[in-house]
């Protein structure tokens, strides 16, 4: 017996090799409903957490590319005490503007300007905002919120007699693509152009642009106004990086005259990303209520198989096993159990993403969550910290049921029963 003390205190394979042999000792039995009870729990857990922080990836990316795909990343305006939607015009030929890329966070830069106006057809008059953009204007970006037709064909001599409605202004105005609208503007005298539809877009942000804003040739309001070309209302840029859009800002205001004002969309928009914020703040207390049950869980189950493996524990004991050895029995246990439902977790949670991005199952009403389907956002990284969080908390918490076994007695734990 003294021989074989020291090989059972300091083998390093010994307590994984118990482990093994209790795990498969009974299956069919309690333990084995045990070990299945405490694998679906972290399955559940884990792919709850994993189908609620990519549902809210792809919330927030898709109302933040709405808005980036209409108003980009940052706006430049001349500094006004005005309220109105018309802003400020200025010379856009400026350094900024020229020299972009000496800015090597910029990805583009765009004019814009905006005209308040009534558009009106043989059925309907409604007031509108008239945004003027021009051949800069990024396409791609904005192609995603297209829905029928075409975008705005610039011409090189003159403006383009065209315009894209919202689908809601449309269906106002029981307009198509194809038909002829006039807008009237206001100023002094009062001026009115015919143009043609020639598009339909939707971003379902109803209270921000749908309900108001059609797109046309900034050359328009240019002629409108008596500008010259190199004079717009604002100016529009997409960084290369918009989490660093804050160090774009500070770095794009320090270079410019002091009567341009540079802003956010965030700042412009704040009540929709405050709301994108308090979705995150919501999941992440989701994320903890599910540690908390699953390792409230984990802590019942090896508690239970510690009282059921209470004569295995006296008969160690009394061989010479140290207390270390026994609590690490029961960890591999934990730690083979937490591993079987990642995987198995990593299986529904990524399945029933994929299910939901692929056939879009689960519908939603545009008018209050912007988007017509539950979206998906494809963040590997997250999936990882989901299943490195997951594994380190319930594995830390196993120490806390295992450490019983120094107060067990083994005369009294081989008579258990």
């Amino acid at each position: 017996m003294a021989d074989y003390k020291p090989k059972l205190s300091h083998s390093l394979n010994l307590s994984y090799f118990i482990s093994k042999r209790i795990s498969q000792g009974h299956e069919g039995g309690f333990s084995s409903t045990i070990h299945k009870i405490a694998i679906v729990s972290i399955a559940v857990g884990l792919a709850a957490a994993m189908v609620s922080f990519l549902i809210m990836t792809g919330f927030q990316q898709t109302v933040k590319n709405k808005i980036y795909s209409f108003s980009a990343h940052l706006l430049v305006t001349r500094y006004t005490m005005n309220n109105s939607m018309e802003e400020q015009p200025f010379d856009f030929n400026i350094d900024l503007y020229n020299n972009a890329k000496q800015f090597g966070f910029i990805d583009h830069i765009e004019e814009y300007s905006h005209k308040a106006g009534l558009i009106k057809t043989d059925n309907e008059v409604l007031g509108v905002v008239f945004k003027g953009v021009g051949k800069s204007f990024d396409q791609n970006q904005f192609t995603e919120n297209m829905v029928e037709g075409d975008f705005l064909h610039f011409s090189d001599s003159g403006y383009a007699r065209e315009v894209v409605l919202s689908a809601v202004i449309a269906n106002k105005l029981k307009s198509k693509v194809g038909d002829d609208v006039v807008i009237h503007f206001f100023q002094n005298p009062p001026r009115f152009r015919k143009l043609k539809v020639v598009g339909i877009y939707e971003t379902n942000l109803s209270d921000y642009f749908d309900s108001k804003v059609i797109i046309g040739d900034i050359k328009m309001i240019q002629r409108l106004n008596d500008w010259r070309d190199s004079i717009a209302g604002g100016l529009q840029i997409y960084v290369n990086d918009p989490n660093k859009i804050d160090e774009a800002a500070k770095t794009i205001g320090e270079s410019m005259d002091y009567d341009l004002f540079i802003e956010k969309v965030s700042d412009k928009y704040v009540q929709v990303f405050e709301w994108l914020g308090l979705i995150t703040r919501q999941v992440n207390i989701l994320l903890a209520v599910i540690l908390i049950v699953v390792c409230v869980n984990m802590i019942s189950v090896v508690l239970i198989l510690v009282m059921e493996r209470t004569q295995m524990i006296g008969v160690l004991k009394a061989m010479g096993a140290s207390d270390k050895l026994i609590r690490s029995v029961f960890v591999y246990n934990g730690v083979a159990l937490i591993l079987k439902g990642l995987l198995l977790g990593n299986v529904i949670g990524l399945g029933l993403c994929y299910l939901q991005y692929k056939w879009k199952l689960i519908q939603l009403n545009p008018h209050d969550y912007y988007m017509s389907y539950v979206p998906i956002g494809w963040d590997w990284q997250i999936v990882i910290i989901l299943n490195a969080l997951v594994f380190t908390v319930v594995t830390l918490v196993l120490l806390l049921p295992t450490a019983i076994v120094s107060r067990i007695n083994p005369i009294r734990a081989i008579r258990f029963d």
